[in-house]
């Protein structure tokens, strides 16, 4: 059975899809306020669709885009976590090769980002 893409997923699964250790997941929790999945009994994680999403994203500015950990902050910080995924252009003074099969990604989460919030729109 395949789940929604709008079920809550746990850490393992999410850690499978982003082909990242759950230590990492825990680790950037501590480090990024917009990153709060629901904690049930046990203490275990259950990540929403938008967290998963807001995942990706700083996993992308950190591995793709090589920023750092305080320069993804900055940059939340900077922008605000409601515009996290339109942040699809470089900083001042950063040197990164930021090509059009990258900009055409985001743009692509952003159109189905877009697509699920207005799912919860009344």
């Amino acid at each position: 059975m395949v789940k929604s893409s709008y079920a809550f997923k746990n850490i393992s699964e999410v850690a499978g899809e982003l082909n990242i250790h759950q230590h990492v997941l825990r680790f950037w929790e501590t480090r990024f306020t917009s990153i709060k999945p629901i904690k049930r009994g046990g203490g275990r994680r259950y990540y929403r669709p938008e967290d998963v999403e807001n995942l990706r994203h700083i996993q992308s500015l950190l591995y793709d885009d090589g920023y750092t950990i305080k320069g993804v902050q900055k940059l939340l910080r900077e922008r605000g976590k409601s515009t996290m995924q339109k942040a699809t252009s470089v900083p001042r003074g950063k040197k990164s090769e930021f090509n059009n099969k990258t900009l055409m990604k985001l743009q692509s989460l952003l159109s189905e980002l877009e697509e699920i919030r207005s799912y919860f729109k009344y």
